[in-house]
């Protein structure tokens, strides 16, 4: 069984930054940032396969990067020049498997997912 326990949400101001944190128990291979905001469907943020290899949605390019700790066992997602456009809950996602099930963006590729953090951007 795979746990996820996501921390490091909070209230900022536009163009700043935040440090979400996924921390994993179990066997988790390929994870995932995904967010969603009031009123719209979840989305993918970020992910990070197995081999290491990254993705992001394209609003987030080049303003968030996704990395891991293998031995912390730890997801981490840096956000900078945070807009107000980013408020949503964002939610930490697994996958149980080496092997990518589906799209690295598509939601049903992973399998576990944490009770999400929230991120409050204001302007």
């Amino acid at each position: 069984q795979v746990q996820l326990v996501e921390s490091g949400g909070g209230l900022v101001q536009d163009g700043e930054s935040l440090t979400l944190s996924c921390a994993t128990s179990g066997s988790a291979f390929n994870l995932a940032w995904f967010r969603q905001a009031p009123g719209k469907e979840r989305e993918f943020v970020s992910g990070i396969v197995w081999s290491g290899g990254t993705y992001y949605a394209d609003a987030v390019k080049g303003r968030f990067t996704i990395s891991r700790d293998l031995a912390k066992r730890t997801l981490y997602l840096q956000m900078n020049n945070l807009k107000p456009e980013d408020t949503a809950v964002y939610y930490c996602a697994a996958g149980s498997s080496p092997r990518l099930r589906g799209s690295v963006s598509t939601a049903t590729t992973y399998d576990y997912w944490g009770l999400g953090t929230q991120v409050t951007v204001s302007s």
